[in-house]
């Protein structure tokens, strides 16, 4: 089975599967990530790069806290304004 993606950094086998959800991302971190799963080893990693993920996951967490953080901000002062 061929894929679009960069074969496995740890056993080199080309089938890779794009992961639909993961803990740290629910739905759309994987995507946005191109977070995949090898088929013969199941190491994740990035299936255009090839390389780990880990750095792209602790940014996309950041970015999620910041967002999640100014909504909440937000929200708390609309509903609490006088």
């Amino acid at each position: 089975m061929a894929t679009n993606y960069a074969p496995c950094p740890k056993c080199g086998a080309a089938d890779a599967k794009q992961l639909n959800f993961t803990w740290w991302g629910g739905a759309l971190g994987p995507k946005i990530l191109t977070h995949v799963k090898c088929q013969a080893c199941g190491y994740k990693f990035n299936g255009k790069s090839g390389k780990d993920n880990t750095a792209g996951i602790a940014i996309y967490f950041v970015v999620v806290g910041v967002i999640a953080f100014v909504l909440m901000f937000v929200a708390f002062a609309f509903l609490f304004r006088r």
